[in-house]
């Protein structure tokens, strides 16, 4: 038998590029995601569905997905190549729901392992006990399956897959048809004299003509009386369409093919039997069937790969602007906050009244809790700002629309309990230090270390209004014991101050983060691309 001669290089490149493929995600909803998801499920059925198992084992069978839309024939027609039912068919939509693979004896071991379809289950039963009825389907169970049948009146080398419906109701079916044509050596696609110039079956041929896969399609259940007419139609359009030379066959109207549940005659699908025959039986038919629809998955890969590239590239630049909002609404605030606080705007309000009347008519204690509040105030003020800023900023971006970004953030609820857990542990530490400082004095009497940051609370918070705190500052601890605690205390406030907006960026941050759209992706495939068109 005529093999491919294919280097280990290309297919250790190939399986490079399936990974890269797979690692691609395009989470974040621009006007070009959908797209890009949908052809990177394909491209991947397609290289583990196909063209990997294919390089592989050149040797397998040629494998024959018949799709079309829906009554289009396909089981019938199926069970008519074979001779018996081995697919269920009828009036009902859909009827096929568990794809139904048909080859020789011989050729079982081939599809009864995972070697191609990996995701489908495999069951198959005796010959003369299989009914559909009888087997779980993708409706019982919820699990995928293919039924494997067999049939001598097949010729060893060539297999035929009824997959379900391209246009079913069902989303998981069209999904599975889709799956499985791009698993298939040759497609044939199925059309009625009704429907052939429906925009479904369209889509598949162009796409066919796109890949240069080897394809041939069947126009079904054509009325005798003008079987020459739709003929000529049916060829125009597909000349039309660049397909002018793709094999063409005809199955008139009969009977057995009215309510879906008969096998045509032998004359009827003999045309189409004896192609496929001689497709597989001729080294040379059969190799050039078979290449020309690996090298054509191959060089579709040319311009799928930077299509793909590019989404992600667009993926990532929509990250970044949602980060740069992010950001610059945060480093504004940050800014704005220092300014305050160097202003003195914590000492305003209670805090302010609290310290004019201390220590006569306010304690130490009190002025604290008060300038605590007042520092918490301004932080969640900050915060809230900011929010409100990316708000504003993620109204303008399609991307921000995505589940993870535009529902409820339940962490957003706690913020100001957060913040005002950071403020109270700072008041502890600056009172900490305020404790150490009193008690390295070399005094008989030490000053009241709650006064002391109270003091030194009010001098860091106050700005002008506060510089009499610095001054009692010093006298109960001294000038360089002041000017230390001081310098101690500010570099602590910094430090929350920071800590706080930080944890609250990266709150706003983490549902982006945490859909992973990162910068590599674009890079990872186009070099994957490069590496495998070189060994190509």
């Amino acid at each position: 038998m005529v093999t491919l001669d294919v280097r280990p290089q290309l297919l250790d490149a190939l399986s490079a590029l399936r990974d890269r493929v797979a690692a691609a995600r395009f989470p974040l909803p621009l006007a070009g995601a959908p797209r890009a998801r949908a052809n990177r499920d394909e491209l991947l059925a397609q290289l583990d569905d196909y063209l990997v198992p294919r390089l592989r084992q050149p040797e397998a069978p040629l494998l024959a997905v018949v799709g079309g839309s829906t009554g289009a024939g396909k089981s019938t027609l199926v069970n008519s190549l074979v001779g018996r039912k081995v697919s269920e068919a009828g009036v009902l939509r859909p009827t096929t729901r568990t794809p139904v693979l048909v080859c020789h004896p011989e050729d079982h071991h081939w599809f009864s392992s995972m070697r191609v379809l990996p995701e489908l289950g495999r069951e198959w039963l005796p010959h003369g006990e299989t009914g559909e009825d009888d087997l779980p389907s993708l409706g019982d169970q919820g699990q995928r399956v293919l039924r494997i049948e067999t049939a001598e009146t097949l010729p060893p080398g060539l297999a035929l897959l009824d997959a379900p419906d391209i246009d079913s109701l069902i989303a998981d079916n069209r999904t599975l048809a889709a799956e499985l044509i791009c698993a298939a050596d040759i497609w044939v696609m199925v059309t009625t004299a009704a429907r052939y110039a429906d925009a479904v079956p369209w889509h598949l041929l162009r796409t066919a003509k796109e890949q240069r896969a080897t394809l041939v399609t069947v126009l079904d259940r054509v009325p005798h009386q003008v079987v020459s007419e739709v003929s000529r139609q049916y060829a125009a359009l597909l000349t039309k369409a660049g397909l002018g030379d793709v094999p063409r066959f005809t199955v008139p109207e009969l009977p057995e093919s009215a309510w879906g549940g008969g096998l045509l005659p032998a004359t009827a699908v003999a045309p189409l039997r004896t192609w496929l025959t001689h497709l597989v039986q001729d080294p040379a038919a059969r190799t050039a069937a078979m290449a020309r629809t690996a090298h054509g998955v191959l060089g579709s890969l040319d311009s799928r790969l930077p299509e793909l590239a590019g989404a992600a590239a667009a993926q990532y630049a929509a990250a970044l602007r949602l980060t740069a909002a992010v950001d610059s609404a945060y480093d504004s605030e940050y800014a704005r906050v220092r300014g305050r606080l160097q202003a003195g705007a914590v000492l305003a309000g209670d805090a302010l009244k609290r310290w004019r009347s201390f220590p006569l008519d306010c304690t130490a204690r009190e002025l604290l809790d008060a300038l605590v509040e007042s520092l918490g105030a301004l932080l969640l003020c900050a915060v809230t700002a900011a929010d409100e800023r990316i708000d504003e900023a993620w109204r303008l971006e399609p991307a921000a629309e995505a589940p993870e970004l535009a529902g409820h953030d339940p962490a957003a609820d706690h913020t100001e309990h957060r913040i005002g857990l950071a403020v109270r542990r700072w008041r502890r530490v600056l009172e900490e230090y305020a404790e150490e400082e009193a008690r390295d004095l070399d005094r008989s009497v030490a000053p009241d270390a709650e006064v002391v940051a109270a003091l030194v609370a009010t001098a860091l918070l106050g700005g002008r209004r506060a510089r009499s705190a610095g001054e009692r500052l010093a006298e109960r601890i001294g000038a360089h014991g002041a000017l230390r605690l001081r310098d101690r205390a500010a570099r602590l406030l910094s430090d929350y101050v920071d800590r706080v907006l930080h944890t609250e960026r990266e709150r706003r941050l983490a549902p982006l983060d945490g859909l992973e759209v990162h910068a590599e992706p674009q890079a990872e495939l186009i070099a994957a691309l490069s590496l495998l068109q070189k060994e190509r």
